[in-house]
């Protein structure tokens, strides 16, 4: 998909479904009417230039798809039938890149005059960029198991892989050499939840967090999350100190070199530049 154009839209407007969802439990046994809005991001240019259906979102088969889940799954909180529905729209329709859904319940049970109570989330896909790195055992295959089971999980969709480059520790603590590479994905994930899924994947593979910078099976870290900056207790987005980190930077020139770091507004083909150029100078800092 152009990412360019993918802020086309596709809008549904009031789609009315009998459904059964509510925390009361006569909600779940009699239902009762939901309103459904819909927003689908997507590109639609050559669907329209070439007059081709198969080239667009069918809207018609969004909306049976929409009805038939919320018919056939019950849920306490229209909060969780949207992110659910959500979910499963982006899952099952390849060429929708972001929805906006909004749920009305007219009939809630509120015991006052109102028009309608609502639920409205966006939800898309994001493109991130992982570092994997290996110094332990079988590193290759330890790097192998992780891109199987990123491509394993429906939430993930696998993008460029590098080649893998043989590097040496950093950080200072004496140790085998490394075998890193980058990896471009597109998620569903939130950053908090890739985290936790890249941690499950490690964790699999048996590393041990128990020297900073030390020897580890395999390192998976998230470089780049669309253009986000963001950092918590947990997590920095983009990556700290990737900018002197070859090891990080030449794997990642070699399938995005023209991505555009965020905060210093260079990109990654630049800052590896820069590094080199550091390097051939004799700086110690880098």
């Amino acid at each position: 998909m152009d990412r360019i154009n993918a802020q086309d839209k596709i809008e549904i407007r009031n789609l009315e479904i009998y459904a059964y969802h509510g925390v009361f439990p006569e909600e779940n046994e009699r239902g009762q009417i939901f309103l459904v809005n819909a927003v689908l991001f997507t590109d639609l240019r050559k669907a329209g230039r070439e007059d081709r259906l198969e080239l667009s979102t069918h809207y018609g088969e969004v909306c049976h798809f929409i009805d038939r889940w919320m018919r056939e799954h019950t849920y306490k909180l229209i909060e969780a039938a949207a992110e659910n529905v959500v979910r499963q729209l982006l899952l099952a329709f390849p060429l929708i890149w972001e929805i906006e859904l909004e749920i009305k319940k007219p009939n809630a049970p509120v015991g006052l005059p109102f028009e309608a109570v609502s639920v409205k989330i966006k939800r898309g896909w994001h493109r991130v960029y992982l570092s994997v790195g290996s110094n332990l055992g079988d590193r290759r295959a330890y790097i192998q198991g992780a891109i199987d089971a990123l491509r394993a999980n429906p939430q993930v969709r696998m993008g460029k892989i590098s080649p893998l480059l043989e590097t040496k520790p950093y950080g200072g603590v004496e140790q085998d050499d490394f075998l890193n590479g980058a990896l471009e994905i597109e998620t569903l994930l939130s950053p908090g939840e890739l985290l936790e899924e890249l941690h499950r994947i490690e964790s699999a593979a048996g590393r041990e967090r128990l020297v900073r910078w030390g020897p580890r099976t395999l390192d998976l870290d998230i470089l780049f999350y669309d253009k986000l900056v963001y950092e918590d207790e947990q997590l920095i987005i983009p990556h700290i100190d990737l900018e002197n980190r070859r090891f990080v930077l030449e794997p990642l020139c070699a399938i995005a070199p023209n991505l555009r770091h965020p905060i210093l507004q260079k990109t990654v083909s630049g800052l590896l530049k820069e590094l080199d150029i550091s390097e051939k100078n004799g700086r110690t800092d880098r």
